[in-house]
């Protein structure tokens, strides 16, 4: 202040912004890039009731973006609205949010595409009367209406995007890759509206045409599968207080490196939502090998009063009143179905025994016709509480439960400390298989019980494989895999027994996490035969179980990474502690050992390892008279 007078205005200092400039920046948070446009047309297009909806872009959407739908379209005082700033026709009121069940409620869309773009609206209410609507970025020009003739529905046409905004524009990629955006939030759409018919054009080119269909599998096997790979999809539903979830995912054989085609929806919109994606990967824990990801798609559907859907401008992000009973669900139906399924390549049912005559051939893969897992033709399913009965003990298979061999490393190629296991120091586990171990086999089945051949010993490869030759089929079994598997089921099928340390292991927690996660699974840990207690601020492993073998700083690193098993910990754990107790690549076995664990890996009921590798691959005589020309 100076003379008592007003103060001066300094530079830099706090002002308004001009409307026009204003408009500009918060268009940004809704309109970011093309694929942005697609994303916000498309729900409008949706919301308006449409059953075929059209995308074209040209430019990679930088040109124009245009979305043409068959929906109840707008009459003249709708259209001269629609383009203003929160002009919505979904809620009138704050608490109207509690009820929305729209894509769109806030009006933004329009607003912010006119802002950045020269945004030009065809619509008509029933195909008599239609109208046309031109505006230019940021309102700039003035808005122009005028009759014109098109059928019922709109088309929406962004064109130029951020063409008076060259620092935006500069920040765009090239057209290739915002061309594969606007297509990937096109996907989005589709996939979750499988009752919809969707086009997506590029560059006047038909690039994707998509027919209502019945339900969300069938649609992500059209958009993110090939033909080959569509039969190994599976559709499981869920539900509890105020949501159900549909989950359609991959079976192993579609594992994928990353997790890119993971996919999360809530009420018709794509989330980020790093809690479902865990459930997912919890629940289908120790079917996809170390390293690799399962595919498929959580579609959740939710009460509108349990999720807020305002915190993110392009509501990618949503917050749930009760996270975690949605988590749960999820993984724990995951794990269920994986539990009774059997979700392999595998024949029609699933078949212990080699058909009697070869099946239709399965899809070829690199070097031969292999397959993973038991059976062929097409993929099916085999629950063991549907058929009691149908389970049984070869003398093999149970000696080597009740009486495990003598694993010594294999002369001339050494041991690895831990390879070699006495029988003396391996428990009597016995797997434990519903029905009576007496019972047939099933029908149709060749095995020695019906008079068919038995598996026969056919010797060993590199260490670590047994070759089993069964009817006109050789079987490769990896040794450690089927051990492991064996051991997995022994473990998970009784209380693991557990030995009393002569000396405590002594260990310190480093975070509150660990100590919390300790003292609030003490007696389930108990249960998997770790017994610890707590004296001050130090921990001791009081017990262990008895097949365990490995030194104090790994077994602690060990327990403690069972926090982040969720609801899987007796099966991590177990996992855990088959892997060690297995046999190794390099231990030798007699052929009696061989043999017994060869018959025990050709009875599994889940021939997969417990962090999901194959036990075997098989390949029939037939085809591998074909690989070396002898036919």
């Amino acid at each position: 202040m100076e003379n008592g007078g007003v103060a001066a205005v300094k530079s830099g200092g706090i002002q308004i912004l001009p409307p026009e400039e204003a408009r500009k920046i918060a268009a940004g948070e809704v309109i970011d890039r093309p694929a942005a446009l697609v994303r916000e047309f498309l729900d409008n297009a949706i919301d308006a009731g449409a059953s075929l909806v059209e995308v074209e872009i040209e430019g990679g959407g930088s040109r124009r973006v245009e979305v043409i739908d068959n929906g109840t379209g707008m009459d003249r005082e709708d259209l001269a609205l629609c383009w203003q700033t929160h002009a919505t026709s979904k809620i009138r009121t704050l608490e109207d949010l509690n009820t929305a069940e729209t894509l769109g409620f806030r009006g933004e869309a329009l607003a912010a595409a006119a802002a950045v773009s020269r945004l030009e609206i065809l619509t008509s209410r029933d195909g008599r009367e239609a109208w046309r609507l031109g505006v230019g970025p940021a309102g700039r020009d003035m808005p122009r209406l005028e009759p014109i003739h098109r059928a019922k529905g709109t088309s929406v046409r962004a064109l130029g995007l951020f063409d008076t905004i060259p620092v935006r524009k500069r920040f765009l990629k090239r057209e290739a890759s915002e061309g594969g955006l606007c297509r990937q939030a096109f996907i989005d759409k589709a996939l979750v509206f499988p009752e919809l018919g969707f086009r997506f054009t590029q560059e006047g080119k038909l690039k994707t045409l998509l027919s209502p269909v019945s339900g969300y599998k069938e649609r992500f096997a059209s958009l993110i599968l090939t033909k080959e790979e569509e039969a190994f999809l599976y559709e499981i539903n869920a539900g509890g207080p105020g949501f159900s979830v549909a989950i359609v995912m991959g079976g192993p054989e579609l594992y994928r490196h990353d997790r890119r085609q993971q996919y999360v929806f809530a009420n018709g919109r794509r989330i980020q939502d790093f809690s479902l994606l865990q459930a997912l990967e919890y629940g289908l824990q120790g079917w996809f090998p170390n390293g690799t990801h399962p595919l498929g798609g959580i579609y959740l559907e939710i009460e509108p009063k349990l999720a807020d859907f305002n915190i993110h401008p392009a509501k990618r992000e949503v917050r749930f009143a009760d996270p975690g009973a949605i988590h749960h669900r999820i993984s724990s139906a995951l794990l269920d179905f994986t539990r009774r399924r059997n979700t392999f390549l595998a024949g029609e049912g699933y078949q212990r025994e080699p058909a009697a005559a070869p099946g239709p051939r399965t899809p070829e893969f690199p070097g031969g016709n292999f397959r993973i897992g038991p059976g062929s033709g097409s993929p099916g399913f085999y629950d063991r509480r549907e058929a009691p009965g149908t389970y049984q003990h070869s003398l093999a298979m149970e000696a080597l439960l009740n009486h495990p061999p003598h694993f010594a490393p294999l002369p001339g190629r050494g041991g690895n400390g831990t390879g070699g296991m006495a029988a003396e120091n391996t428990p009597p586990y016995r797997a434990s298989f519903e029905g009576d171990p007496s019972g047939d086999v099933p029908s149709g089945g060749t095995g020695p019980e019906n008079g068919g051949p038995s598996p026969v010993y056919a010797g060993r490869l590199f260490g670590l494989f047994i070759l089993m030759e069964w009817g006109d089929r050789a079987f490769i079994i990896d040794q450690h895999a089927a051990h492991e598997r064996v051991l997995f089921d022994a473990f998970l099928s009784k209380p693991i027994p557990r030995q009393e340390l002569l000396i405590a292991i002594p260990f310190t927690t480093e975070s509150g996490e660990e100590d919390q996660f300790l003292t609030k699974h003490r007696e389930e840990l108990a249960k998997l035969g770790i017994v610890i207690e707590k004296e001050d601020n130090t921990w001791r492993i009081e017990s262990l179980p008895a097949a365990w073998r490995t030194g104090d700083t790994e077994t602690v690193a060990e327990i403690l990474n069972l926090r982040f098993a969720g609801e899987n910990m007796a099966e991590r754990w177990a996992a855990t502690l088959s892997c060690h107790a297995a046999v190794k690549d390099g231990d030798y076995l007699d052929d009696t050992a061989a043999l017994a664990l060869g018959e025990a890996a050709l009875k599994l009921p889940v021939p997969r390892c417990p962090h999901g590798r194959p036990v075997w691959v098989e390949i029939c005589r037939e085809e591998l008279f074909r690989q070396v020309k002898r036919t």
